[in-house]
């Protein structure tokens, strides 16, 4: 089953999750920072001070990535380190290390696959509000701004947040992610709100300031509805479900893209939270609807539901004892055929999946090598269904598996492995997993041993 002509294989990274170097050469405090530092909030006392010491090892592992045959890698840039405080002062440092980073991935051939915002939030500018600061809007577009003029002539793919679901909906409103607030939903609303505004604003500098033409996307998470049959009454349900608005918290698709593609808040959300909406000013809705090139969905599971005789729709649970990953995410494949399919019917923007991929029980085998044969099934299975939906005329671009490395899994510390390569972080030593030389036959074969 080979993937259309000129698809897009790469991986993914963020940048506190890899990089470490938390204090290095002037870089500014995150909400990341300051929550590690908190005990009780991170699993084991774990932080992202030294990470996987990217920070220092750029070049060792771009030249793994090449070794693996990446065409693409999806990173994100340290927003502190770039600006220490979030606005104002350029930290020259910050961006020869992104200078680094961008002509090693360019010097192996790899195309940098950009995000301005992966999480790492600068602390000055949370002390000042945050996402509820209105002023937040500016302070990206600032941010943009420094980034763009100094890349934007060897970088030409841009995302400018990733998974604003999670930053705002376990950030803000569960409190299990950095900066760790439990807002009432109303002020919610209008921290996501605020963060569609500096989308919207980020795409407009991109488009006015790039010196090449660029490729701006999203990276939303992706919650997907699966029928549970394939007939027509049960795939309505799972299309409705997949892009309803269902209760006061962040888990849905619409609420998050409406205002980026269609212009507007879905409506069922509009009557839903009409007595708590956030301040929409004349011109919003105009700031954030900016023209965008690919829809890119996180995808990593999704739910069963059926069509019932009374028009509703029930959600089936998943069967007890099935297949799960370490996270205990319960493992969906049929999530990446009608994740893309519901969302390409809808936005009709080409899709690139900039997220997949599970966490395993990994180890070194005492022949020195790591054997993940459930990450490759997984991997498999998930990318069967991708192809699947560009046979029945999806319109794709690419696919991004989550991670190129292991890495510090946010609240779950380093717990968990999503990595393709292994890490030993006592060590720092790379080990290229089995499903690592998978993946490179996948990319050689452009998805024909799938």
């Amino acid at each position: 089953m080979p993937f259309p002509d000129r698809f897009v294989w790469g991986a993914a990274a963020a940048s506190y999750q890899i990089e470490g170097g938390a204090e290095a050469d002037g870089k500014g405090l995150s909400v990341w920072d300051v929550m590690c530092r908190q005990p009780h909030k991170v699993a084991g006392g774990h932080t992202g001070e030294v990470a996987c010491d990217h920070y220092h090892r750029c070049a060792e592992d771009i030249q793994l990535m090449a070794d693996i045959g990446l065409q693409a890698y999806r990173l994100s840039l340290p927003w502190p380190r770039i600006l220490p405080d979030g606005i104002g002062q350029v930290n020259e440092k910050g961006l020869e290390y992104c200078d680094r980073i961008i002509d090693t991935l360019l010097e192996h051939h790899i195309e940098p696959w950009v995000t301005l915002f992966h999480w790492d939030y600068p602390q000055a500018l949370f002390e000042q509000g945050g996402w509820l600061n209105r002023d937040s809007a500016d302070w990206f577009a600032e941010y943009t701004q420094v980034v763009v003029d100094r890349l934007s002539d060897r970088v030409t793919h841009w995302m400018p947040h990733n998974e604003p679901q999670c930053f705002i909906g376990l950030g803000h409103q569960s409190g299990d992610h950095a900066p760790g607030l439990k807002l009432s939903f109303s002020e919610v609303l209008t921290a996501i709100h605020h963060s569609l505004l500096a989308h919207g604003k980020a795409v407009q500098v991109i488009r006015a300031q790039a010196k090449r033409p660029p490729q701006i996307g999203t990276a939303l998470v992706g919650i997907v509805s699966i029928p549970a049959t394939d007939h027509p009454d049960d795939i309505a349900a799972a299309r409705s479900s997949t892009l309803a608005v269902s209760g006061k918290h962040c888990w849905n698709n619409t609420w998050f893209a409406d205002p980026l593609i269609l212009g507007h808040y879905p409506e069922d959300g509009m009557a839903r939270f009409h007595q708590i909406m956030p301040n929409i000013q004349p011109g919003d809705l105009e700031t954030i609807c900016q023209p965008l090139d690919f829809y890119g969905l996180n995808i990593y599971q999704g739910q069963t539901v059926r069509a019932e005789s009374d028009g509703c729709v029930t959600t089936i649970p998943h069967p007890p004892g099935g297949p799960r990953t370490t996270m205990d995410w319960p493992v969906i494949p049929e999530a990446l055929y009608w994740g893309p399919r519901f969302i390409y019917e809808r936005y009709q923007l080409p899709i690139v999946i900039t997220e997949n991929g599970m966490a395993n029980c990994d180890w070194v085998h005492r022949d020195g090598q790591v054997h993940d044969p459930q990450r490759i099934d997984f991997l498999t299975r998930y990318l069967q269904a991708y192809g699947r939906a560009i046979d029945d005329g999806i319109e794709a671009k690419g696919y991004f598996l989550w991670s190129i490395i292991d890495n510090f899994e946010w609240a779950f510390g380093y717990d968990k492995r999503f990595g393709i390569i292994y890490v030993d972080y006592e060590t720092q030593q790379r080990t290229l997993k089995d499903s690592a030389y998978w993946y490179k036959d996948v990319i050689v074969s452009n998805g024909q041993i799938l």
